[in-house]
């Protein structure tokens, strides 16, 4: 795609990279931007900078926080003994938006994948089993595991409960609500809710 100004090339180059943004979206984008006042393309820009440089995660739970412990697990109205195992972030956001949910959260950053070549180690499995023996920041006496119903999400339920087990922990996963093969980000929010309410032991 030739463009008049390589400025403007750069910057459509920058958008295309945004998942689901080809070269004409981003071209739309860009020129859209160009037609904007220079407070509001500016305090576009500063946002974008801050997700780089002032976004932190969560010491206890993984997911993303301005702060170093999240809303959720430094919120007193929230069930601590209750810790809800997810794949990424936006399975916090998909269980939150069903109201149904009072307990904590612990983001793994993936699921075991050896194809992809992500075994337990890249992942926050380990600080997961040391808050259930430790009891820190509070005895947990639940795990709910709330993958994807995948196989790769199946052999890290399978992994978890072997791991966690032996650490005298209920061990339960959601309710099989959600299809096979589905992410939970894309389950509607009932039907997902039900699955956190009727949850059942893992076996």
């Amino acid at each position: 795609m030739q463009l008049p100004s390589t400025i403007l090339s750069q910057a459509v180059d920058a958008l295309s990279t945004l998942p689901g943004v080809g070269k004409r979206s981003a071209l739309r984008f860009a020129l859209h931007l160009l037609k904007q006042p220079t407070s509001e393309v500016l305090q576009l820009s500063e946002s974008i900078s801050k997700l780089a440089t002032d976004i932190r995660y969560c010491q206890i739970c993984h997911c993303i926080s301005d702060s170093d412990i999240c809303p959720i697990c430094a919120s007193p109205k929230r069930v601590k003994s209750i810790v809800c195992v997810v794949e990424n972030v936006q399975d916090v956001m998909a269980i939150e938006n069903t109201q149904q949910y009072q307990g904590l959260y612990h983001v793994l950053g993936g699921v075991i994948s050896p194809i992809d070549g992500i075994s337990p180690r890249d992942l926050n499995i380990e600080s997961l089993l040391q808050r259930v023996q430790q009891g820190q920041p509070s005895p947990v006496e639940e795990v709910i595991l709330a993958l994807p119903t995948t196989m790769e999400g199946d052999t890290t339920n399978y992994y978890l409960n072997r791991q966690l087990q032996p650490l005298g922990v209920k061990v339960t996963t959601i309710a099989r609500g959600i299809a096979i093969g589905d992410n939970l980000e894309y389950a509607d929010e009932i039907t997902l809710g039900r699955s956190i309410v009727h949850r059942v032991p893992f076996e």
